[in-house]
């Protein structure tokens, strides 16, 4: 971390991620694609059941963050006993997590379809499918954190082979279980949910095995996960909660965006669930260089290393924008075949191919924006990033959509992310360089 060259370094702690991310992405646009050959009410269902889906991952993903930024700053620091601590409370955060979730997916998962849809049929299947992943999701949430252990100590070829795995046994299970291949029921829906829990549970088994047996850097004792450490709890959060409260603006704009385009029709509703699904092959490996760059900075943060600072961020920016110019082309030159994967409608397709090419418009700057958001979660200042994302997904993006949407036409609803993107962007770059002046500058 401190000695590396720092290009090799970002690229070695980054590309195992930035492919497991992708890998990760496969779990959901896998269940769409094949959803999608059900009928389109089954996909609009699955895509409706997405922003509860989300704030689970959000929850599990942003106490991650905070337990990643706490164990890397404690092993730069070369404090030991705080690094076991941290991780030991790790495993005691997931497990509350995932009772939290079940707890959710039981008693809310449809009030929560309905309040979206009328619709009996997709109501009924969105409603099964957020119940098995909700209620099942002890697997989601201990593989992301075993993933994420393994990755602050810098073993991300380790992490990236686990989520791998269970990426690998939801592609195979989910055509079996939807369709009932080889003597396996048919169960729709449901199979979908079934093959991706299965798949995170696998993983999540083979995230224990490899920190058990190769994360030599921390170390585990039930003893220690059953005694609640408030002070170790209160500093993970201090990053955990922003980035909780981040991520899961995106699953409020997704709900609120749903109940925008539900009125035009339920094939608009589709389509802005396929981008979602598509844009994650081009977001992932851009958040999965956010992850890398995280501990990088935080480690040279704790050992007051400017140069290295200054240096992977500007090759962080390079990388970042450089992915997402690439997925702003294929939006705008393959939008048909894009939304082919999906068996798309010729409806879907008159919507869908302009909804590509206009939001598609945001991507460069939006990696920006996420570049700049990682020293925000290394330095312990995610209320820059929280701030920012509330910016982008909710004061400016809803209010736009839904103005744009009073014109009628749904295609004029697609440019509210290019105009959100915008504004978020100028306010990323005031409050990162009033962060580097203050902190980077004077060291």
């Amino acid at each position: 971390m401190g000695v590396m060259p720092v290009k090799k370094l970002i690229v070695t702690m980054s590309l195992p991620m930035m492919i497991s991310m992708l890998v990760q992405a496969l779990y959901n646009v896998v269940d769409s694609i094949f959803v999608a050959q059900l009928s389109e009410n089954a996909l609009t269902a699955v895509t409706l059941a997405f922003p509860l889906q989300n704030l689970m991952i959000a929850v599990g993903s942003g106490t991650g963050v905070g337990v990643n930024a706490l164990l890397s700053r404690a092993l730069g620091e070369r404090k030991f006993k705080r690094a076991d601590k941290a991780a030991n409370m790790a495993l005691l955060l997931s497990f509350c997590n995932f009772v939290l979730f079940a707890l959710v997916g039981i008693f809310i998962s449809g009030a929560f379809i309905r309040s979206q849809t009328s619709d009996a049929e997709i109501a009924a299947m969105g409603e099964v499918y957020l119940r098995i992943v909700n209620g099942l999701s002890a697997g989601l949430m201990f593989q992301m954190m075993f993933e994420r252990l393994l990755q602050s100590t810098g073993r991300t070829v380790q992490s990236m082979a686990s989520q791998l795995t269970g990426a690998i046994v939801n592609i195979i299970l989910d055509p079996i279980m939807i369709f009932g291949y080889f003597g396996c029921q048919a169960m729709g829906v449901a199979g979908a949910a079934l093959a991706t829990v299965i798949g995170q549970t696998i993983a999540a088994l083979i995230g224990l095995v490899l920190n058990l047996k190769t994360n030599t850097d921390i170390h585990f004792s039930f003893a220690e996960i059953l005694k609640p450490d408030t002070d170790v709890i209160r500093k993970v959060y201090m990053v955990g909660i922003p980035s909780i409260l981040m991520m899961s603006i995106g699953s409020l704009m997704t709900y609120m965006m749903n109940r925008i385009l539900i009125v035009f029709s339920t094939t608009a509703t589709a389509v802005f669930g396929v981008y979602f699904k598509l844009q994650s092959f081009f977001f992932m490996p851009v958040f999965g260089l956010n992850n890398g760059l995280i501990p990088v900075l935080a480690y040279n943060y704790g050992a007051r290393k400017k140069d290295r600072i200054s240096e992977a961020l500007k090759f962080s920016f390079m990388l970042a924008v450089s992915i997402m110019l690439i997925g702003t082309l294929c939006f705008h030159l393959f939008p048909t075949q894009l939304l082919g994967f999906f068996n798309a409608s010729e409806d879907m397709l008159t919507l869908g191919v302009p909804a590509l090419r206009i939001i598609s418009l945001n991507f460069p700057l939006a990696a920006c924006g996420i570049v700049m958001g990682s020293i925000f979660q290394a330095f312990s200042r995610s209320m820059n990033s929280l701030i920012v994302s509330v910016c982008r997904q909710i004061v400016v993006l809803i209010p736009a959509a839904w103005l744009l949407a009073k014109t009628g036409v749904v295609t004029n609803v697609w440019w509210a992310f290019p105009i959100s993107e915008i504004v978020s962007l100028v306010i990323s770059v005031v409050l990162f360089r009033r962060l580097y002046d203050e902190i980077v500058r004077p060291m």
